[in-house]
C-alpha cells in the first residue's frame, strides 16, 4: 500500500515497471479506431452489401432494403445490437478503458487522478450492466448469420461453394466462439449453482459450465479474431459487389 501511495504522488503515468507497458494499449487504440471508422462508413454507405448468395454481416438481418419506410441505410436499423454486445463486453471494457480513457493506462501505472472513482455505478457506465441482455440479443443476430452462411452455399437453387461462402462460415464460427465464451453465458450455464452433484440436471450443467469455462479462457482471443473476421467478411463482400474483385467459385 505504501508503494502505491508513492507511485500515486508522482503523477499520471508514474510506475516502477521497467517494460514498455504502453505497447499493450497502442495496438488496441489503433485497431478499435480503425474498425470503428470503417464500420461507421459501411453502416452509412447503404450499398454494396450483397452479391449473389452473400450478405454482409453488417447488414444482417436485412430490413427494408427497398426503402419502403426507412430512407437511410438498412444497417442503421440493426447497428445497436452488435455494437451494444461488444461495447459492454467485459474484455472490451478493460481494453478501451485503458486505451482510450487511460483509466488506468495499465496495471501498476498511475492514472490521471483528480476524480472520484465510482466504477460503473453512475451514468453512462451503469449501462454496462445491460451486457447480459445484449447477449440475448446477440444470439438472435447469430442465428441470422448462421442462416446467411448456409444460404451462401446455394447458387441458383443448387449447392455450390465460393470463397465468400467459406469466409462467411469462418466468420460465423468465430462469432459463435466469441459469443459462447462470454462470461454471461458461463454464468447462465452454471454460475448460480451452489451444488454441482445434487441432481442429474446440476451434473449436466456442471459439465456445460466446465466446457464454457475452457472457452472463456480464450475469450480475449475470440474477441479479436471475430472483430477482424466480421470486418474482413464485409470488406470481401463489398469488393465483390462493387466489381473490384471477382469471387472464386470453388465448386
Amino acid at each position: 500500500m505504501a508503494e502505491l501511495q508513492i507511485v500515486g504522488q508522482q503523477g499520471f503515468g508514474a510506475t516502477k515497471r521497467r517494460d514498455s507497458w504502453w505497447i499493450e494499449i497502442l495496438p488496441v487504440f489503433i485497431v478499435l479506431n480503425s474498425f470503428g471508422a470503417y464500420a461507421t462508413f459501411r453502416a452509412f454507405e447503404g450499398k454494396f452489401y450483397e452479391w449473389g448468395p452473400y450478405l454482409s454481416p453488417f447488414y444482417s438481418p436485412l430490413i427494408d432494403a427497398g426503402h419502403t419506410w426507412w430512407k437511410f441505410s438498412p444497417a442503421l436499423l440493426i447497428l445497436a445490437g452488435p455494437l451494444g454486445f461488444r461495447a459492454t463486453c467485459y474484455y472490451y471494457r478493460k481494453a478501451y478503458y485503458r486505451a482510450f480513457f487511460l483509466d488506468p493506462p495499465a496495471c501498476a501505472v498511475n492514472d490521471r487522478g483528480g476524480h472520484n472513482y465510482k466504477g460503473e455505478t453512475s451514468f453512462p457506465f451503469i449501462l454496462q450492466n445491460l451486457h447480459r441482455y445484449f447477449f440475448y440479443l446477440a444470439l438472435i443476430f447469430l442465428a441470422f448469420l448462421w442462416y446467411d452462411a448456409v444460404l451462401s452455399f446455394r447458387w441458383d437453387g443448387h449447392f455450390g461453394i465460393g470463397l465468400g461462402s467459406l469466409i462467411m462460415t469462418v466468420n460465423v464460427i468465430l462469432l459463435s466462439l466469441y459469443s459462447f465464451s462470454c462470461h454471461s453465458w458461463r454464468h447462465l450455464i452454471g454460475g448460480k449453482l451452489d451444488c454441482f452433484s445434487c441432481s442429474k440436471s446440476t451434473q449436466v450443467r456442471h459439465g456445460g459450465w466446465k466446457a464454457v469455462s475452457a472457452l472463456n479462457e480464450k475469450h480475449m482471443l475470440f474477441a479479436w479474431l471475430s472483430l477482424f473476421s466480421v470486418g474482413l467478411t464485409d470488406l470481401y463482400i463489398r469488393l465483390v459487389s462493387c466489381g473490384a474483385i471477382t469471387d472464386i467459385k470453388i465448386l
